[in-house]
């Protein structure tokens, strides 16, 4: 089996039709038959691999703690790859855009653009070309099937459909197989609160369908904006809207309402952060601690834009390196957000700038203080807000 990059004729085209139906039947058979997901994923992935005529195949698991895509199941990588691989969930990695927007995306070649990355783990196994589409789970995105040629392809129309009915049916396969417990659901204390967590991922999944229809927006509106400019500042716009949609994947329910870890949520945004940027090392030391999702939001998005301006005005091509450190029992029920970088130091400060007047009225949601210092040697940034949840 070769990756195929010739123009089909009529009759290969019919016949290549033929074989997605007849491949999406058996996809079909396999998600009733099987209650095991992870050999269901395994055969999954071999039947795609059949179908599009290509050699790497992987469907990617999102994770919310991370802000990673975890490789779960794949066929054609190098041994020890799948459990343990990651690829960034972020708008320049093309399975992030498919998540981030609930969108297909596919590249002819890397080379031949500039919009997207392509990760060390793609360039390790020589992949020029991918085609993304994403899995869905109640309108949200779950993660992503992407599959991978070693040689430029245009991925045709009729790929991106089969792809995207082959991810439906993984999509349908995983919410099949994922049952609460049957003894559990007869304690009356833990169907309770088994009922909480359900209405909670019901409505993590319909605010999170609501993020990807508006990073899908942003998307649109960068292809009709050509000039840098335009494509910067709709990216920090899309970096804002990341960050308020990470606090809402770490809600936990609470007697006294929606509780985000902080902790979870601060080192998941770091990492999203951290894979938008080459050369950038994001450092994260959290005392776990819990907020209201009104409180922690102003928190993050400190954090967002804060590391935002160190990484687009305080480092050169040698990239460098911030600290985060979030510690409570600070003062009197207070904790200490602090960001320091390594980098240049503010050279020009503008404190009328839009970013640190941002920052402030954020502090300002949450009855926090910011403090700024800058020289030579770097700028730290430190929050103290009260610990009230």
């Amino acid at each position: 089996m070769e990756d195929r990059t010739t123009e089909a004729t009529e009759g290969e085209v019919l016949d290549k039709l033929r074989r997605h139906i007849r491949i999406l039947v058996d996809l079909g058979r396999l998600s009733v038959e099987n209650a095991d997901t992870a050999r269901f994923l395994d055969q999954a992935v071999v039947q795609i691999a059949r179908a599009v005529e290509i050699h790497h195949v992987k469907v990617l698991q999102y994770r919310p703690d991370t802000s990673d895509l975890l490789l779960i199941a794949g066929i054609g990588w190098k041994d020890g790859v799948v459990g343990t691989a990651t690829l960034s969930s972020d708008l320049r990695s093309p399975p992030g855009r498919a998540f981030q927007t609930a969108e297909p995306v596919s590249i002819r070649d890397f080379s031949e653009q500039e919009e997207y990355v392509r990760s060390e783990f793609l360039a390790e196994h020589g992949i020029v070309a991918v085609s993304n589409v994403p899995v869905l789970i109640g309108g949200a995105a779950w993660g992503v099937l992407e599959v991978d040629s070693t040689k430029s392809r245009d991925f045709s129309q009729d790929t991106t459909e089969f792809l995207t009915a082959a991810a439906a049916l993984i999509g349908a396969a995983l919410r099949r197989n994922v049952q609460p417990d049957e003894h559990a659901r007869l304690l009356a204390a833990v169907a309770e609160a088994q009922k909480g967590q359900i209405l909670l991922r019901e409505m993590q999944h319909r605010v999170k369908n609501n993020f990807q229809l508006v990073l899908s927006s942003i998307s649109i509106q960068k292809r009709r904006y050509l000039d840098p400019e335009s494509h910067r500042a709709l990216d920090h716009v899309a970096s804002r809207i990341n960050a308020i949609s990470l606090a809402h994947d770490q809600l936990a329910p609470r007697q006294e309402g929606q509780i985000v870890r902080l902790s979870h949520y601060l080192r998941a945004l770091c990492s999203a952060i951290r894979s938008q940027a080459e050369e950038i090392e994001i450092d994260v030391e959290c005392d776990e601690l819990e907020l209201t999702i009104d409180r922690a939001l102003p928190v993050g998005l400190i954090l967002n834009e804060t590391a935002m301006n160190s990484i687009k005005h305080a480092f050169g091509a040698d990239g460098g390196r911030i600290k985060v450190t979030l510690v409570g029992g600070i003062g009197f029920g207070e904790a200490r957000l602090t960001m320091a970088d390594n980098g240049r130091g503010i050279q020009n400060p503008n404190e009328n700038g839009s970013g640190l007047k941002l920052i402030s009225s954020l502090a300002r949601q949450i009855g926090g203080t910011v403090d700024q210092s800058s020289c030579g040697s770097g700028t730290t940034t430190t929050l103290t807000f009260p610990l009230i949840t």
